[in-house]
């Protein structure tokens, strides 16, 4: 394989689009959705990363780069998405199976998953220190800011804004997971994966609203239209910019409590065991890390609003997590800057076959196979997550080794899903 290989660049397109994985490994759906967004008006380029696959509204592993404009759409729904990770200084040697098994229950006593929210709004706060408390506090009151009515079917505008103080620090369904690791040292890290929960659901449908609605979009082609565009300098722009951002933080600070959560119950637990084997826990620094948002950002020395949906952003030193399925672990990468990728990089592995395929081609017994030695549900209920639905992790990261170097390769024990 030749280190020039990658990128490539995608044929019958508008503005530039070069891809980080072979033309003939991406389905036709995908191909189609990048051909399409290259076609928006604006668009400076379009960068396709290997996790490349189908999605709501744009392909997920793009990297879309506009001067006036973006697409609320090509955002997405779970605006602010991203991962968290944080390593330990315990080694395999310190767990056993039984260890595994309570310390997930552990965590999904303290962690809502799926549907599931805290029962008391701000009760989940108090695991942060007194100042980030208060800080956190005050984040969830400015809800009231946000620009968009929220009104759904069955809620009310406060409603759907209350829920939100429930929901913060819960980990959601899908492909969110809260998972213990091994690096090559034997060391354990804590990763997670999340996103804004409901509210962020909701800012992004009201704007997609929005923005297909305003005379300035009547005009674009009837495949574009989904990818109705906010211009800068209208207030449809600033309002989205302002409620994004918010669904933005909302995820990170959901992260960090979630991450606090699981710390705690680790070391309490640990704790515990201590009086007879002498452990205590401590915990570095975490790496705390987008893959579904918004940035402004200087691309070939122009200001740019640059939207990355499924994939992250590579600076050169910058520290990363890129998680795989949830059997095949994750990698710890370093950011190498490169700037054809607009400095961006993958953010997982990529699906390679729909929910709904999933489910009809795999059983039980197939999730049991491909997990044997991970603590984790093994039921019906997790079938769609199964690592033979998603793309070889591996593969993604050898990839693009233009764009980030590997620190560590984590590989799972322990599996918390929705």
């Amino acid at each position: 394989m030749s280190d020039n290989q990658y990128p490539v660049t995608l044929q019958g397109t508008g503005a530039p689009v070069l891809m980080w994985a072979q033309e003939h490994e991406v389905e036709a759906s995908a191909l189609q959705q990048l051909r399409s967004v290259s076609e928006l008006p604006g668009l400076y380029g379009l960068r396709v990363m290997p996790d490349v696959h189908w999605g709501n509204g744009a392909t997920v592993g793009s990297v879309i780069a506009m001067e006036q404009a973006l697409a609320p759409a090509a955002v997405g729904v779970d605006i602010g998405c991203g991962v968290n990770a944080v390593r330990t200084n315990l080694t395999l040697e310190d767990v056993d199976d039984r260890d595994l098994h309570e310390i997930r229950m552990k965590w999904q006593d303290v962690v809502p998953v799926g549907f599931a929210s805290h029962q008391r709004a701000g009760e989940q706060l108090k695991v942060l220190p007194y100042a980030e408390r208060q800080k956190a506090a005050r984040f969830l009151d400015s809800v009231t800011t946000l620009k968009a009515d929220l009104s759904e079917r069955k809620h009310s505008d406060a409603d759907v804004r209350g829920r939100a103080a429930h929901q913060m620090g819960s980990l959601g369904g899908g492909n969110h997971f809260i998972e213990l690791t091994s690096d090559s040292t034997g060391r354990l890290w804590i990763t997670l994966h999340s996103g804004s929960r409901n509210i962020g659901k909701s800012l992004a449908e009201r704007h997609i609203h929005i923005a297909k609605s305003l005379e300035v979009n009547e005009n674009l082609p009837s495949h574009l239209r989904d990818l109705s565009l906010f211009y800068k300098g209208t207030p449809e722009m600033e309002a989205y910019l302002h409620d994004l951002r918010w669904a933005q933080e909302f995820a990170m600070l959901s992260r960090t409590v979630m991450m606090e959560q699981v710390k705690s119950a680790l070391y309490h637990y640990f704790s515990e065991k201590r009086k007879h084997t002498g452990v205590q826990v401590a915990f570095d620094e975490e790496i705390n890390c987008h893959h579904n948002y918004v940035a402004e950002e200087v691309i070939d020395g122009k200001q740019m609003i640059v939207t990355r949906k499924g994939a992250i952003s590579a600076k050169k030193g910058e520290l990363a997590l890129i998680p795989g399925s949830m059997a095949t672990g994750s990698y710890i990468v370093r950011g190498l800057g490169n700037e054809a990728s607009f400095q961006s990089a993958s953010h997982g592995a990529g699906r390679k076959m729909s929910r709904g395929e999933a489910k009809r081609t795999f059983t039980v017994a197939d999730v049991e196979r491909t997990m044997v030695g991970i603590e984790a549900r093994k039921d019906e209920g997790v079938i769609d997550e199964i690592s033979l639905a998603y793309k070889n992790l591996d593969d993604v990261i050898a990839a693009e080794k233009d764009l980030v170097e590997v620190v560590q390769k984590l590989d799972t024990i322990l599996c918390v899903k929705g």
